[in-house]
């Protein structure tokens, strides 16, 4: 297919995550499994004949958050990419089921970044690019907060200097 003008050119994104991502989604299944660890082992702590029902499962559930947290964020950080051009937004993420969605600038209806509280101890912040797609808005996660910051403002600007109406 010959490339003209508007033709957004499909290729895989070129740039990593920050870093901090990886210890920002092992907090994150830390706190997840953390909850309901201690609530099973308060409770087994508590109710002596249920004892060994309740500490059991709170040990499994630790250990499968454990290793979750440890391999899952360096696999994440390995595959997912993002990417910005002066024609499209380009974003990769997914392990087992990748997802590739590409955003052309004259699609994209709003930039917002996003900085939720164990991401601003990380320093990282999250772009959302909305677009007119029934599929929904597309999500740079675990970028630098300044470099988010710079991404929106130069999204912003490419947006505003590229014809279409976004719908």
């Amino acid at each position: 297919m010959p490339q003209g003008e508007g033709t957004v050119r499909l290729r895989p994104p070129n740039n990593r995550l920050d870093g901090r991502a990886v210890g920002w989604w092992r907090a994150q299944w830390a706190l997840l499994t953390a909850l309901p660890v201690v609530v099973l082992g308060v409770l087994g702590a508590l109710i002596e004949p249920a004892r060994l029902w309740l500490l059991l499962p709170a040990a499994v559930l630790a250990a499968a958050g454990s290793a979750c947290a440890v391999l899952l964020p360096l696999w994440w950080f390995r595959t997912h990419r993002w990417e910005v051009t002066e024609d499209a937004v380009y974003v990769r993420t997914g392990v087992l089921w990748q997802e590739w969605r590409i955003a052309p600038m004259s699609r994209i209806q709003t930039v917002d970044t996003v900085r939720g509280p164990l991401e601003q101890l990380f320093r990282l912040a999250t772009v959302t690019v909305t677009t007119a797609s029934a599929k929904g808005a597309v999500k740079i996660e675990g970028l630098d907060h300044e470099v988010a910051a710079e991404l929106a403002e130069r999204l912003t600007r490419i947006t505003q200097d590229t014809p279409g109406d976004a719908t």
